[in-house]
């Protein structure tokens, strides 16, 4: 039996250049091998952090059409019975569809009156020629760090005194600026390249002329970005909405979901199902802006890339 001499494969030499090919050959299998392994362990992480987040929203819409004799069962009945007399006694509520009316006025108007005012805060930090601009939004800024609650008075007082208390402007007013929205548009106007507009100030353009036809429409995808952030956050408010209104006619959904708890007794699948109602149009609103805030922030990134 007659032995291989090393670097000999079927009495063939093997060349270096052979080797070195199957090393990197293996390397890159290895390689491979890894990536699927981590993709795989990252795919399975996600998943079940997804179904800590959403299993609460499956139980409550799962309630939503149980029977009334399977809503206290345990374990816990995780399949729907498609029983939908719920939704049709929240929504057969005399006031229900005043309260939807109600909330998207007021989502939509302090969407609008926000991003207005971030734009001209955004506008005059960056591209302005406001003086000290840097120092007033240094200032701006610690409005981030003052805890909501402690403002719960004071903005109370101001509407008492201004006359709107108990109205919808009262849910409106003292949401009508962002922070978060002027640090992202003034971040957003200040990486935009120069040429924009010294090209603009070429053709005539005076500097509102610039912000509305050149610098806002480039930054959309900051503007959706804003305004769903907002719009999910006036919807859902719930705290303010019931310190400064007391008349139904101007209160709004999350406000209408709360008197449904009476204090001896709370119907779980009608409660539940005003919990959906109430919940479905953010995320219907979300699923169908989504592409679009994804679409327009690479392209921003790409524009300030460039």
């Amino acid at each position: 039996m007659s032995a291989v001499a090393p670097g000999v494969v079927a009495g063939r030499p093997v060349t270096p250049e052979a080797r070195s090919g199957a090393a990197a050959r293996a390397r890159r299998l290895a390689l491979t091998g890894g990536h699927r392994r981590s993709k795989a362990i990252r795919l399975l992480v996600g998943a079940a952090i997804a179904a800590a987040f959403l299993f609460p929203v499956w139980i409550a819409l799962v309630t939503s059409v149980d029977r009334a004799s399977q809503v206290f069962v345990y374990p816990p009945h995780l399949l729907p019975s498609f029983d939908f007399s719920p939704y049709a006694r929240v929504w057969r509520m005399e006031d229900w569809p005043m309260y939807f009316e109600n909330t998207l006025f007021i989502s939509s108007v302090t969407v609008l009156l926000a991003l207005s005012t971030s734009i001209l805060a955004a506008w005059a930090l960056s591209l302005g020629g406001l003086r000290r601009s840097e120092a007033v939004f240094r200032t701006m800024l610690v409005a981030l760090i003052v805890p909501g609650e402690s403002l719960l008075v004071p903005n109370y007082l101001i509407l008492y005194k201004m006359h709107l208390v108990n109205t919808l402007w009262a849910q409106i007013v003292p949401f009508g600026a962002s922070v978060y929205g002027i640090y992202l548009l003034r971040e957003f106007f200040l990486g935009m390249p120069r040429s924009y507009w010294e090209a603009a100030r070429l053709d005539g353009a005076g500097p509102m002329r610039f912000l509305c036809s050149v610098a806002v429409p480039l930054a959309r995808p900051i503007l959706l970005t804003v305004g769903l952030y907002i719009f999910i956050g006036s919807w859902n408010s719930f705290q303010w909405p019931l310190i400064v209104t007391v008349s139904h006619s101007v209160q709004p959904i999350e406000v209408a979901v709360e008197s449904l708890q009476q204090a001896h007794s709370v119907d779980w699948r009608r409660l539940s199902a005003a919990g959906v109602i109430a919940t479905a149009p953010l995320v219907v609103l979300y699923a169908f802006i989504q592409k679009h805030i994804v679409a327009g922030i690479s392209r921003g990134e790409g524009l300030s890339g460039g």
